[in-house]
Parts: structure tokens; sequence; C-alpha cells
């Protein structure tokens, strides 16, 4: 069993990469974050026509999360078990996270898979960023009162969190912002605590490989980037895992490719073979930086 995550950053505008992607990966079931749509205007047809069902939580203009499965797809729930919380900033985005589109949850061929979208934060100590703990919060208590750490579970998505310094560019420059603070990663270690394990972690102990990269100043072909898309997994999932593996080249090409790479994890046997593109990456990104010296 395949199964992905990716902040695909607007499925409308991402729609054709996401089926090439879908051809050359073919995952079982791909958790998408960032959406950017209502759920009726999700592509539900679309998705049929190449096998899966999609499941769709979302609001529009902002956030939206979604699982395209072709295994079968039952107990479907969004944002915890509860309608979202009325908008008291429906023109702001980021402060009110328990009224917005950020959280679903499906059992997919045995396995409870939740497709997440955390709070990006923007600035420590901002309201913002205490509205991203709050949802933390939310999540972990949902975890504690609706799941069961012994059981098949896959919590997936983009954290906008890098759990370590290793899953930063460089923690010099990132130390005093988001994503790297103390509270984030206390709070991202609460989920660890629970019951889950960093599914990448398992396989992977090297650093610089990421899954975010902002557009600007060629961040990504110096690789100064994040690792904040993830798969958390109980341990009786972790124990399946036989490879995971960051598909950088998603992120290369045209049409604009989403600022996040997916990262896809085969449970049980190797899926699809596809290459993920760091082979000779890292040799590239050695001599752009030293150029900047």
């Amino acid at each position: 069993m395949r199964i992905a995550t990716w902040n695909v950053n607007s499925l409308k505008a991402r729609l054709e990469r996401v089926g090439g992607w879908l051809e050359r990966t073919s995952p079982d079931v791909l958790l998408m974050q960032e959406t950017k749509l209502t759920d009726d205007d999700a592509p539900r047809d679309w998705f049929q026509e190449r096998g899966y069902t999609l499941v769709h939580h979302g609001e529009g203009r902002w956030n939206g999360v979604a699982i395209a499965s072709r295994v079968a797809v039952t107990d479907v729930i969004t944002h915890f078990g509860e309608p979202l919380r009325p908008a008291h900033t429906p023109d702001q985005g980021d402060d009110e996270p328990l009224a917005e589109a950020r959280m679903v949850a499906a059992t997919c061929g045995g396995v409870r898979v939740v497709s997440l979208y955390a709070p990006n934060g923007r600035s420590v100590g901002s309201v913002y960023y205490e509205a991203k703990l709050v949802w933390y919060a939310r999540l972990l208590r949902w975890l504690r009162e609706s799941a069961d750490p012994a059981q098949p579970l896959v919590l997936g998505g983009d954290f906008n969190v890098a759990p370590a310094d290793d899953d930063v560019w460089d923690p010099g420059s990132a130390h005093g912002g988001t994503h790297v603070s103390e509270r984030e990663r206390a709070a991202y270690g609460e989920l660890l605590a629970w019951g889950l394990a960093d599914a990448w972690r398992q396989r992977h102990s090297e650093a610089g490989r990421y899954t975010w990269w902002d557009y600007r100043a060629g961040n990504f072909h110096k690789n100064i980037g994040m690792r904040i898309d993830l798969l958390l997994a109980t341990r009786t999932v972790a124990d399946r895992l036989v490879a995971i593996e960051i598909d950088r080249e998603a992120r290369k090409g045209k049409p604009t490719p989403s600022d996040h790479a997916p990262l896809v994890a085969d449970l049980d046997a190797p899926g699809q073979p596809f290459d993920a593109g760091w082979a000779g990456a890292d040799e590239r990104i050695a001599a752009r930086r030293g150029a900047l010296r």
C-alpha cells in the first residue's frame, strides 16, 4: 500500500500536475492540503475517471484538505468530527484555525488516514502563532479522545513545523522564527508521545532533505528549505514501512509547481518505481551555494 501526502497549493491550479503525478507514482492514497476549493468545486468526477474516490473538506479561498483513494473509503469525518466554528474575521486567514478547513479523516484499506494542514503561525508571539498552538492542542485532544495508538493510523500533511535542526537549511538563520520555535516543536512532540513515529526518520537519518522551498531567490535550486510535510504513523503502520521518499522531481518544471514536494511511503512492499530526483542534486546544490559565497 502506497500512502502519500502533498500540499498542492491550489488543486485547481495544479490539477494537470496532480494527474501526471498520479500516473508517475501510482499512490493508493493521496492526502492533499491547501486545495483552496469549496466542497462543491472539488473535482470528484476528474478523480473518479482516474480510479480514485475524492473526499474533500474545503472553504474556498484558503486552506482545504482532501483524501484521494483507490481503495475503499469509509468512516469519513471532517474538523475533528465537529462543525466548523463561525468565523469572526472571515476576510483574514490563520487567526481562527478552528473556523478553517484543516482536517479530514477516513479509513482506507484498513488504515485510518488523516489529512492535516496546520496553521502557519506567521510570527512568533503573534495572534496567529497562539492560534496555531490552540489548533495543535485540539488535534492532540482529538487523538486522545477518538483514536488508539495500538491501531493502524497515519497523520499526513503540512505540519508547518520542522521537527529538528536537521530539517532546516540553516538553523542559525531559521531560529527566532516560526516552524522551529520551542513551543511549536513541543506541540509536535506531544503527538509523538501519544504514540506516533515520524515515518521519514524511520528510514532516513541524513540532513538536507526538505519538502518545502520558498519560490523566491532560487531557494529550491540552492536547497534552502525545510522538512515540514510529514507522515506520522502508529507503530502498527511504522513496522510495515518498507520505503519512504520525498519526490524532489515534483517540485520542478512547468506548469508552475507547488512550493511543496510530495512525501511517499510504501507499506508491506515497494510501489511503482519512480525517480525522486535526489541523485546528483547534492553536488549541484553545493556548487550553487559555493558560488554565492
